[in-house]
C-alpha cells in the first residue's frame, strides 16, 4: 500500500497541520480509531509581530498597575535568590560553574562573593530563585488552560535581566522595561499554546521561560526585531522541561537553564548565528511540536492588552511549594485557626482537587523536602502538625519526623469531579476534615493568598523577603535597604546599586 493510501484510509490516524503537511502514518488500530486534530493554524508573522513588540515598548506604556505589581514580584524574587543560595543545590551549582574554568567575573550571584560569566550567573540565580518552588506563578484567563501550569515569570527573565545590568549603567525604568517586556512575552506564549503541552508534561517555565529571558536581554541591548526574531530561534533551540522531575533539583534547574538559554540566545545572535526567524508559528516550530497546536490571538492582538502581569494577574506564593497546592493551605489554615484543630484530635482528612492539579501534586509518600513541595498530603500534614509551613518545613527533617509521616498517612488526596466542573483556570479544593469526636469540619477555596483574589500588598510581600532573608542569616541593614531601592525602583539611576546591596 502506498503512503498516500495508507493515510487516506486512516484518516483518524493523523492530522494534517496546515503547512507543515500530514505527519508520519501511526501504527496499530487503536491509534488508528483516534479522533482528528483540529488543524494547525496558519498565521504569519507571529514571531516577529512579537519581536517588534520588544523593540517599541516603551516605559510610558506600562500602566501604573503593572509597575507596581511587578516591583512585588521583583522584590519577591531577590528574597528568593537570597534564600536560594542556601538550598542543596548551590553547592552543586558552584562545583559544576568553576569546573568550566572560566575566569571572567560579569556579574554576581545573588546571597554570595561568586560572580561568574554572565550567561552562569543567569543560571545560577535562577536555579536559587525556584529552589524552594516559592517564586511567582502566571494565571489563566481561559478556562482550558491551566493555573499552575502555566509558568514561573519572573524567574527566567529577572536572573538574565540581573546579570545583564552589570554590563553597564542600566537606570531603574529602563531596567524594568526589559523586566515587564520579558514576563509579558513569555506569559502570553505559554497562554496561547494548546494545553496538551502542559496536560502531557512541559515544564512551562523552561518551554516558555526561554523566549522571556531572550526577550529582556535583547530590550537590554537594544537588539533590532530581526536580530530579536532570530534569538528567539536560537532559544527554541533549549526550551526544555519536563513534570515528571518535579519534586527534584532538575525542577529549579529547568529554571535556571531558561535563564541562561536567553543570555545565549542574545549573544550569538549578536555575532549572527543564523535561527529560524519564524520559530513560534513555523511549520516543526515551537508551538507545533511542544503544543500540537496555539491561539494565535494571544500574540497578535494582546501582547500588552492586557498586560498579564495586571489580567488575569500574577499570584505571589505564601508558601514554598507548588501552587496548586495553595488554595488548600490557605483554607486549611484559616480551618484550623477558626476551629483550633490540633492534630492529635484529627482522624483524617479528604482533599479534592481537579485532576489537573491531583496530576501534578505527585508525591503522595515524600521522604525528602523537595518532594513534600510536590505532596498535597505533607502540605496538608505540616499545617496540622506543625502549625505553620515555611522554609523550616520543607527540610528532609521535618518531613521525615514521625509525627509528619504518620499525619501523611491520614491525609486522603484524590482527583475531584466536582473540582473539575469549576475550570482548569481555577484551583478548586474541597476539604473535610474528620475529627475524633465525630465532627466533620469542611471548606473550600479557588484561590489562595497572594493570588490577584487575595493580593498581597507591598508590605507583606516585604515581610516574606525578611524572612528569606532571615533564613539565610542576611545583614538586617541590608534588607532594608533593598526593601526600600526596589519600593522606588523608577529612581534609580544605577541598577549595579542593587545587585551590589544582593551581594557579600
Amino acid at each position: 500500500m502506498k503512503r498516500r493510501d495508507f493515510l487516506k484510509k486512516s484518516a483518524g490516524a493523523s492530522a494534517a497541520l496546515g503547512a507543515a503537511g500530514a505527519s508520519g502514518p501511526l501504527l496499530g488500530a487503536a491509534a488508528a480509531q483516534q479522533p482528528a486534530a483540529p488543524a494547525f493554524p496558519v498565521v504569519q508573522g507571529v514571531t516577529q509581530h512579537a519581536a517588534e513588540f520588544v523593540v517599541k515598548t516603551r516605559y510610558e506604556d506600562l500602566p501604573p498597575e503593572v509597575i507596581e505589581l511587578g516591583k512585588k514580584s521583583i522584590l519577591d524574587s531577590i528574597g528568593l535568590a537570597l534564600a536560594g543560595s542556601q538550598a542543596d543545590s548551590a553547592p552543586l551549582v558552584e562545583r559544576y560553574v568553576e569546573s568550566l574554568g572560566s575566569n571572567k567575573k560579569d556579574a554576581a550571584v545573588i546571597g554570595t562573593a561568586k560572580r561568574y560569566p554572565a550567561r552562569f550567573a543567569a543560571f545560577a540565580n535562577g536555579v536559587a530563585i525556584h529552589a524552594n518552588d516559592f517564586d511567582d506563578t502566571q494565571l489563566a484567563f481561559q478556562k482550558d488552560r491551566v493555573y499552575g501550569l502555566l509558568t514561573h515569570p519572573s524567574v527566567s527573565v529577572l536572573s538574565p535581566a540581573l546579570a545583564e545590568c552589570e554590563r553597564s549603567q542600566v537606570n531603574g525604568k529602563d531596567w524594568m522595561l526589559a523586566y515587564h517586556v520579558g514576563v509579558e512575552v513569555e506569559c502570553k506564549i505559554a497562554e496561547a499554546i494548546a494545553p496538551r503541552s502542559y496536560e502531557d508534561g512541559f515544564h512551562t517555565t523552561g518551554t516558555c521561560g526561554v523566549f522571556g529571558s531572550a526577550a529582556a536581554v535583547a530590550k537590554m541591548r537594544k537588539l533590532d526585531a530581526e536580530k530579536i526574531a532570530i534569538a528567539m530561534g536560537i532559544a527554541a533551540a533549549n526550551s526544555a522541561g519536563l513534570g515528571a522531575n518535579f519534586g527534584t533539583m532538575t525542577k529549579p534547574f529547568t529554571a535556571g537553564h531558561a535563564a541562561e538559554s536567553g543570555v545565549v540566545a542574545v549573544d550569538l545572535a549578536e555575532m549572527g548565528w543564523t535561527a529560524s526567524g519564524t520559530i513560534l508559528e513555523g511549520a516543526r516550530g515551537f508551538f507545533q511540536a511542544y503544543g500540537g497546536g496555539y491561539n494565535p490571538d494571544i500574540l497578535m492582538k494582546m501582547l500588552g492588552n492586557p498586560w498579564t502581569m495586571a489580567n488575569p494577574g500574577v499570584s505571589i506564593k505564601p508558601f514554598p511549594s507548588g501552587s496548586l497546592s495553595h488554595p488548600g493551605m490557605t483554607k486549611m489554615q484559616e480551618m484550623i485557626r477558626e476551629n483550633k484543630i490540633k492534630a492529635e484530635d484529627v482522624e483524617s482528612v479528604d482533599v479534592g482537587t481537579n485532576r489537573n492539579n491531583y496530576a501534578t501534586l505527585l508525591r503522595h509518600h515524600p521522604t525528602t523536602g523537595l518532594e513534600a513541595k510536590f505532596s498535597m498530603e505533607y502540605c496538608m500534614a505540616a499545617l496540622l502538625v506543625y502549625g505553620q509551613a515555611g522554609l523550616g518545613e520543607y527540610t528532609d527533617a521535618a518531613v521525615n519526623k514521625p509525627e509528619a509521616q504518620a499525619m501523611i498517612e491520614r491525609v486522603h488526596f484524590h482527583a475531584d469531579p466536582e473540582a473539575d466542573t469549576a475550570g482548569f483556570d481555577k484551583m478548586t479544593t474541597i476539604i473535610k476534615i474528620h475529627m475524633k469526636d465525630g465532627r466533620v469540619i469542611s471548606g473550600s477555596a479557588d484561590f489562595g493568598k497572594g493570588s490577584p483574589a487575595n493580593p498581597m500588598s507591598y508590605e507583606e510581600v516585604a515581610e516574606k523577603f525578611n524572612l528569606c532573608a532571615e533564613f539565610m542569616k542576611w545583614p538586617a541593614a541590608k534588607s532594608k535597604q533593598i526593601v526600600e531601592f526596589v519600593r522606588t525602583l523608577e529612581r534609580a539611576a544605577d541598577m549595579r546599586k542593587l545587585v551590589g546591596l544582593c551581594s557579600v
